[in-house]
């Protein structure tokens, strides 16, 4: 069934671009959510200040998004990498969402709170 809504985000592409250190990945994060239309499935950290962004999205905006992600990385002196995998096959998303994940903490629901009163 497809969607009606013309700016409905596909997800036929993954794009990542490797950084060092989260100021330098937050720039590069923002740039490429800024330059297409794609969504952040991650940002995880590999090691020692090694920090990838991962897109998705379809293969065009994901390729704008991770070009526009280098040229930000390589001005800011902390481009490592990148990468455009079109069409991924099914176990390497589940691979990416298992095994990457993302370095920030999903949002967790508060505690109930205790009614205020007399104490058992």
């Amino acid at each position: 069934m497809a969607s009606t809504d013309r700016y409905a985000l596909q997800r036929d592409a993954i794009g990542s671009v490797e950084i060092f250190g989260l100021i330098a990945a937050t720039e590069v994060a923002d740039v490429m959510l800024k330059t297409a239309n794609v969504r952040i499935k991650s940002i995880s950290n590999a090691d020692a200040g090694i920090i990838s962004v991962i897109c998705e999205g379809d293969l065009a905006a994901c390729r704008a998004a991770v070009d526009a992600g280098k040229a930000a990385g390589a001005r800011l002196d902390a481009l490592l990498g990148s990468t455009l995998i079109g069409r991924p096959f099914a176990d390497t998303s589940a691979l990416i969402s298992s095994h990457a994940g993302t370095m920030f903490e999903t949002a967790k629901p508060a505690p109930p709170r205790r009614a205020r009163g007399k104490k058992k």
